[in-house]
């Protein structure tokens, strides 16, 4: 996992940790916000240990919890030997620190990212689960009205919590999916664009200006099972293929049903392993069918050779199947 996205994570959990210690401190907090608060903490062991840090910056800040009272602060300090004042500084400039970082959480765009091979699984504050296949790449831009995300490059699987007030929505490429309580994975390359249904109802449209992206044209409405393929050249191509085998990646596994061989190599190839290589360009146009694990080159294309009596020749990292 890249340093960037781990230190994104770090940001958010202090961000929610201080936004959680702010609203537990108003006078009217109900059972609802206290139950909600304890099932953030029990997420995760993260959740906890930002909140531990928050909790302590401000329990070492006399009067702290009395907002803008300044004089509160002031007046438990005095009496307090002069040693005390600079750590107090130091505190009170901390925590400053943390509740600025909440501020500048609500407006930023948050992006994750994962490397050739990873995958990386997110749950967003609203309860939004996304799922990172390899070499993926996505901004978070939620709004009071609309939850958006952008997606760069790569593969994701998005589980949309339902909010009938603010729509979710995929900006990819110059589509988007529109989506309301939904799981969908949407697929974005160089030249082709494919959105898969799990559950739920999704509208594929184009956005017809990047400055106005609430506007699009000509909606496709998806069913569960449907992919929408939607080419550079202008093809478009609707299916019912395997959910099970799409989602594959998941559980680190390819699937391939009668497929050529150099779209199974091209598959293999983008988890970031030993490079597979032809030998013979013939070769190319061969079928393959099978479960093969994405982390391990070297049995897809010992699989393959034996299937069709080949041979299997290392040099350096790449891996080249040949007569």
């Amino acid at each position: 996992m890249m340093r960037e996205l781990s230190d994104i994570v770090a940001d958010i959990h202090l961000a929610e940790a201080s936004a959680w210690l702010a609203r537990l401190q108003r006078p009217d907090r109900s059972d609802t916000v206290e139950a909600a608060f304890r099932n953030w903490l029990a997420e995760s062991p993260a959740h906890a240990r930002a909140y531990a840090r928050v909790a302590e910056i401000w329990d070492i800040i006399p009067g702290a919890v009395q907002f803008g009272q300044g004089e509160a602060v002031a007046s438990s300090l005095r009496g307090r030997p002069r040693w005390w004042m600079p750590l107090a500084a130091a505190a009170c400039g901390a925590l400053i620190v943390v509740m600025a970082g909440l501020a500048w959480f609500q407006w930023r765009t948050p992006v994750y990212q994962t490397a050739a091979g990873g995958m990386e699984v997110i749950t967003l504050h609203d309860g939004t689960r996304v799922t990172l296949n390899t070499d993926t790449r996505l901004s978070i831009d939620y709004g009071e009205h609309e939850r958006r995300i952008k997606l760069e490059r790569g593969e994701a699987i998005f589980d949309d919590a339902v909010d009938p007030k603010r729509p979710f929505v995929v900006q990819a490429g110059d589509h988007q999916v529109r989506a309301l309580g939904t799981t969908f994975q949407v697929r974005l390359e160089p030249k082709s664009l494919a959105v898969t249904l799990v559950d739920g109802r999704v509208a594929v449209s184009r956005s017809t200006s990047m400055e106005d992206r609430s506007n699009s044209t000509g909606s496709t409405i998806l069913s569960p099972g449907d992919r929408l393929t939607l080419r550079s050249d202008g093809r478009v191509t609707l299916d019912h293929p395997s959910i099970k085998a799409l989602t594959a990646w998941q559980r680190g596994e390819a699937v391939f049903d009668d497929v050529s061989l150099a779209h199974a190599v091209a598959e293999i190839n983008r988890y970031g392993g030993a490079p597979v290589r032809f030998g013979d360009p013939a070769l190319s146009e061969m079928r393959v069918s099978g479960v093969f694990a994405v982390h391990d080159p070297a049995e897809f294309a010992n699989a393959v050779a034996k299937l069709y009596h080949l041979r299997v020749v290392r040099s350096g990292r790449a891996i080249t199947i040949t007569r």
